[in-house]
Formats: C-alpha cells, structure tokens, sequence
C-alpha cells in the first residue's frame, strides 16, 4: 500500500525508502508504524514543555508592565502558527484532535495570552 502510494507521489522519499518490494519492510529499518508513534509522542512532550517555557515571559511582560521588548507580529504568527497546526492535526486524525492537536492548541492559547499582555501593556 505505502509502495503504491509512494509511486502516485503521495509519500515523501523517505517514507517510501523504508519499504522495500511490494510494500515489505526493508532490513534494518524502523517499523514505519513505531517511527510514527515515536515522532508523534516526542513532538506531543515537546510541545507540552513549550507550555510551561512561556510562563516566565509571561510574566515578565506583566510584572515590568512593560511590554516593548516583545514583538506582537511575532507572538501573532506563533500564534496562527500553532492555531493551524493543531488544525492540521486534528484533519490528519479524522477530525478528531489527539494529544499532538491539543498540545498545539495550548500553544496557541499561551501565545493569544502574550499577545493580550503585549497589546495591553502597549496600549
């Protein structure tokens, strides 16, 4: 199945080199489907640590009340950034989101809180 979606241009080059011949695994490389699942639960800790990382910005932004230092166009694009890829997530998991959406989610919530204290401590 890989194989033939490989061929149609549907997989990148290096999901297709995993499989060998008529879809079978090739020898000594990582099962396809523990790759995934490893990926999947090292960017979902990752994503969960990025969580706790804003808290000191945060507040920084709010103890100086000082809020120049903080670009708002940044924390807007981190923001969408996050906003999207948690869609993403969720329409790559059939619409429902898993623990990889969610934490993108939050992300997007922590950056909507920086650009909240950012725009409120400017204006």
């Amino acid at each position: 199945m890989i194989a033939r979606r490989a061929a149609a241009g549907m997989l990148a080059p290096a999901v297709a080199a995993a499989e060998g011949p008529a879809g079978a695994p090739r020898p000594g490389a990582l099962p396809l489907a523990g790759a995934r699942r490893w990926l999947a639960g090292a960017f979902t800790l990752c994503s969960a640590a990025r969580l706790v990382a804003y808290l000191p910005t945060l507040w920084a932004i709010q103890a100086s009340a000082d809020s120049s230092q903080h670009s708002l166009w940044t924390w807007g694009i981190w923001l969408l950034s996050n906003l999207t890829m948690a869609a993403w997530l969720c329409e790559r998991a059939g619409g429902r989101p898993d623990r990889a959406a969610l934490a993108s989610a939050g992300n997007a919530l922590m950056c909507l809180a920086a650009v909240a204290l950012i725009a409120w401590h400017r204006w």
